[in-house]
């Protein structure tokens, strides 16, 4: 059997690009891999590591996203990255071994470097996140990692650090495969990717006073000045959205291009589509984070469920370098 492994950042609710990103594929996973879905609280403190007060409340905000998007904590291993203590012990064997040339080029560290100027981002953790996220994948020896598409270069450098070590010291690490989903990258309200280090997101259960602020606010086609002009659609954020969202996105599309509909009108029927899509999150949502103890054990039971399996992998590693 395949086995998955992939995590997020606590460092605040989940969005819609989450859930088209990743978790729609974590969902289809379940009844086909060995799956280990984990909460990367060490990776948060790469950014927000001056305040980390609301780390553990993340985590549990994050887990209730994960079931109310379909994740079933009795199918998959659901657990936080600092309660298996062998992701700290990997991370540093393979920093070790890892060039700073093959961190420097990551094309996500040079994005967010030149995005996010609340913080400042001149550490290690920062720059060397990708060996953990790295550390992460091989602990489990998963061959498959759901991801969207701007962690691609992210994958590709945990192959690369599996063969490197690999060629030091025998076949122990899988070289992991990624699987993208169909709409891997939502946009965000201002057309940038959807993002919550931006502030561009709209957030899983979102409430509908929210959303139509969201949705009135979205970037349109700065061409189209008035109902009756031509529009362009490939500039559009909104009708990026009609085309993950709304089944009748080509006819929509035929009539921007024509001039016959507004963009006022464009939002409206988006806003109706989202309201509906999003309902049976919000209702689950509540239920879930009501229950914070539920949630708790969850992650504890997930934590030594995923530290039986590390330790597994730990050995080998030992057993490889001779220590």
């Amino acid at each position: 059997m395949s086995k998955v492994l992939s995590g997020m950042r606590p460092t605040g609710r989940l969005h819609l690009g989450h859930y088209f990103g990743a978790l729609q594929n974590w969902v289809k996973f379940q009844s086909e891999c060995e799956c280990y879905y984990m909460s990367a609280d060490w990776h948060a403190l790469t950014t927000d590591y001056a305040d980390t007060s609301a780390v553990d409340e993340n985590t549990l905000e994050m887990v209730a996203d994960w079931i109310t998007a379909g994740i079933d904590p009795e199918k998959s291993v659901l657990f936080k990255q600092s309660g298996v203590f062998h992701h700290s012990e990997l991370f540093l064997i393979l920093s070790m071994i890892t060039p700073l040339s093959w961190l420097h080029r990551c094309p996500t560290y040079k994005e967010q470097i030149n995005e996010i100027k609340n913080r400042d981002l001149s550490n290690y953790g920062f720059l060397g996140y990708p060996i953990l996220q790295s550390a992460d994948i091989l602990l489990y020896k998963a061959d498959i990692v759901p991801v969207g598409e701007d962690q691609l270069s992210h994958l590709e450098l945990a192959r690369e650090i599996a063969r490197r070590f690999n060629n030091f010291y025998g076949d122990i690490l899988i070289e992991p495969k990624e699987k993208l989903t169909k709409a891997a990258r939502v946009p965000g309200l201002d057309g940038r990717k959807m993002s919550k280090s931006y502030g561009n997101s709209i957030l899983l259960g979102e409430s509908d006073d929210i959303l139509r602020d969201k949705v009135k606010n979205m970037f349109t086609d700065p061409l189209k000045i008035k109902k009756s002009s031509a529009g362009h659609p490939c500039s559009c954020v909104v009708f990026a959205f009609h085309e993950i969202f709304n089944r009748e996105y080509k006819n929509r599309e035929e009539k921007c291009k024509a001039g016959a509909i507004g963009c006022v009108s464009c939002k409206k029927q988006l806003m109706e589509i989202l309201s509906e899509f999003m309902g049976p999150f919000t209702e689950k949502r509540k239920d879930l984070i009501a229950d914070k103890a539920y949630l708790k054990k969850i992650v504890e039971t997930g934590c030594r469920k995923a530290a039986e399996t590390a330790h597994q992998t730990m050995e080998e590693i030992h057993k490889a370098m001779k220590f």
